[in-house]
């Protein structure tokens, strides 16, 4: 008797095991898991919606900071030419001015070519004024060219910098052409001031 009641609490210890063994290696991987995964995304969620709301909640300030520059015609980071016309001129007078600089009497540095480029985008607020720009220089009268026209302001942008290096260059008044040097070509551009009161590209 004591034997047969000692045979049954083993036996409901072995079910209890074994429940609990399947209780780990299935029911934890089958509900477990996926609520840490959850619960993991909630509070990823969480954090973007509160990221979010703090942006949310900086909109007026930045509207009134828009509507700053727009009563001053755009702020100093545009060209202050009023027609493209005027500005892509500017444009290539300061490019000159830069590139004599870099190089008092055009010694080390030559500006080959400077053509306007047309703004496909001229239907958007921001309109874009830019010169295709080719140049022979040496190393020292590159960087200082490229660095004049990138920290000027207004805002001056290079793209589609292409350079290839040359065995010698020709320089305009000098009878030997120099030894090394570089064949630079890019485009520079610069953006026009926004109309007041216009609507914003995006």
């Amino acid at each position: 008797m004591i034997r047969a009641e000692r045979d049954r609490w083993l036996a409901l210890a072995l079910l209890l095991a074994v429940l609990g063994l399947v209780c780990v290696l299935l029911v934890r991987p089958l509900f477990g898991l996926p609520l840490q995964q959850a619960e993991a995304r909630i509070d990823d969620l969480q954090q973007r919606d509160a990221r979010l709301r703090s942006l949310m909640a900086q909109r007026p300030q930045i509207e009134r900071r828009l509507a700053e520059l727009d009563a001053r015609g755009g702020g100093p980071d545009f060209l202050v030419e009023p027609t493209a016309e005027l500005a892509t001129a500017a444009l290539i007078q300061q490019l000159e001015t830069v590139v004599a600089d870099a190089s008092p009497g055009s010694r080390g540095c030559a500006l080959v070519n400077r053509t306007p480029l047309s703004d496909v985008n001229q239907a958007g607020r921001f309109r874009r004024v830019a010169v295709q720009v080719r140049l022979r220089c040496g190393n020292g009268e590159t960087l200082a060219v490229l660095h004049a026209l990138e920290s000027a302001r207004p805002y001056l942008f290079v793209d589609a910098l292409g350079i290839t290096a040359q065995r010698y260059f020709a320089v305009p008044g000098s009878a030997q052409p120099q030894e090394g040097g570089l064949d630079v070509s890019f485009n520079l551009y610069g953006y026009l001031r926004p109309s007041a009161g216009g609507p914003r590209g995006r």
